[in-house]
């Protein structure tokens, strides 16, 4: 057993003490649901919390397991749920105050597959309102337990942050520009943003259909890797889902990078980007490199224009799902949100065919590099955690908030899986990320590249300075 202590033991090893009956659901999820009571009033980071479902659940797993029936690796492991998914046993109130006590009659897709797997539901997570940029103005947002006076990411706030703090071993995210690497990236986490059609979006509250991505969260890749697993595949009642066979992600984890060919475009990755974020990415392409991978100089796509184009894209199709209640009740809208909207709702059809043109032009020339390398190294972000006072002064200059979103925003335009993982400390000892982005359907080629980095490094075993 590891030396790690029990709220920050990996899915894995969790599962395997409870299938070697070292450990009971019930007693992991009785400390887990201690620990949210104890910690969770500083960070916030749960909407609801399903104690006494829980508990019944765990016990059940319990039960089950000692009659030797094994749903797979995450029976009886306690996970939390981004509140934009559907719970037939909890509101699901998607950051907004309008569907605050919103009960659905039906499941989401991924919540059945996790909870049919197993999974003990703990609660559901905030977020930003609608998935957007910013929480609901009467919300309190999610703090980090790294630090409370820096940014935690965007949308998958809460999911960054009880996932970090130990007060659950994996959580659902979304990403729409960037909602699952944000907040992987600022609380040190491990987080897959699927190939678009990968993970069912039946019954998640969208935020942009064409550019929503929902994956796992976790403290390492093979935790992902092991949550990816049970969310992916397809989906009758999801008709953009992809039809192709889910691997076990699991399965070639160990099976290392020897000859894998990952393409770097130092200036995309370096010019403008901060010194920090700099260093740190290059010891991780030594590093990756010293494992067998064949680091080659890349020239990466255009990418600018379409960045620019990432809020109008999203404007027009969050004001197509937000119809059923804005403008009727706009004045139930926080500020942000509604601006989003109302730039949606101006847009011409030129404008969106432009959108649309860039998009696929992009998507074609990412399409061809792939031609050339299994997988593309580049930051999360391209400065280190920012304050909450910096985030602050970022909101007031649109050129700011594009760059921070060079690296994210075009890969849920192309639909392309990416993972995120710790790859250093800054100065001011706040995580500092990486991505490897890989083509369609990579995600576990993706995984396994995660896995062994990480087991050559222990960034991702770093943990906020809670215990």
């Amino acid at each position: 057993m590891s030396a790690d202590p029990l709220h920050y033991k990996s899915i894995t090893e969790i599962s395997g003490l409870f299938r070697h009956g070292e450990l009971q659901p019930s007693e992991v999820t009785a400390a887990m649901l201690n620990r949210i009571a104890e910690l969770d009033g500083r960070f916030h980071g749960y909407a609801t919390v399903l104690a006494e479902r829980a508990m019944a659940q765990a016990k059940r797993c319990d039960d089950e397991i000692a009659k030797g029936i094994w749903r797979g690796p995450l029976h009886g492991v306690p996970i939390g749920l981004k509140d934009l998914c559907y719970t037939t046993f909890a509101p699901t109130a998607g950051g907004t105050t309008i569907h605050a006590n919103f009960v659905p009659s039906f499941n989401a897709t991924i919540v059945d597959r996790l909870e049919r797997a197993g999974a003990v539901t703990l609660g559901k997570l905030k977020m930003t309102e609608g998935a957007y940029t910013s929480h609901h103005p009467n919300d309190q947002a999610p703090l980090n337990p790294w630090n409370i006076d820096y940014w935690v990411g965007s949308s998958s706030s809460g999911s960054g942050v009880v996932t970090s703090a130990g007060l659950c071993y994996g959580s659902i995210g979304s990403d729409t520009g960037g909602s699952i690497r944000f907040p992987s990236a600022t609380c040190g986490l491990t987080g897959i943003k699927p190939t678009w059609g990968r993970v069912s979006r039946h019954g998640v509250f969208p935020l942009a259909d064409s550019l929503d991505h929902v994956g796992p969260m976790c403290r390492s890749a093979a935790d992902a890797a092991a949550m990816l697993g049970v969310i992916a595949g397809a989906d009758i009642n999801d008709p953009t889902t992809l039809r192709a066979p889910v691997p076990n992600y699991l399965a070639g984890l160990g099976d290392g990078i020897r000859g894998l060919r990952i393409g770097v475009d130092r200036k995309y990755t370096q010019e403008g980007i901060d010194p920090q974020v700099v260093a740190a990415l290059k010891d991780a392409e030594r590093m990756l490199a010293d494992l067998g991978a064949d680091i080659r100089e890349i020239k990466f796509p255009a990418y600018e224009k379409l960045v620019s184009m990432w809020i109008p894209m999203c404007s027009i199709e969050t004001a197509e799902a937000h119809l059923g209640t804005y403008p009727s009740r706009k004045s139930e809208y926080g500020p942000d949100l509604a601006q989003l909207i109302e730039q949606g709702r101006s847009m011409s059809g030129i404008e969106i065919a432009a959108v649309h043109h860039e998009r696929l032009k992009f998507s074609g020339s990412l399409a061809a590099l792939f031609g050339d390398i299994d997988l593309l190294l580049i930051p999360t972000m391209p400065v280190p955690i920012p304050t909450l006072t910096k985030m602050g002064e970022y909101g007031t200059d649109p050129n700011v908030l594009l760059s921070i979103l060079r690296f994210t925003a075009v890969f849920d335009f192309s639909g392309s899986p990416t993972i995120t993982l710790p790859m250093g400390l800054a100065s001011d000892n706040m995580p500092l990320s990486m991505q490897l982005v890989g083509p369609h359907l990579s995600e576990d080629v993706l995984a396994r590249a995660g896995h062994a980095f990480q087991s050559a490094t222990d960034w991702h075993t770093r943990r906020p300075p809670l215990d």
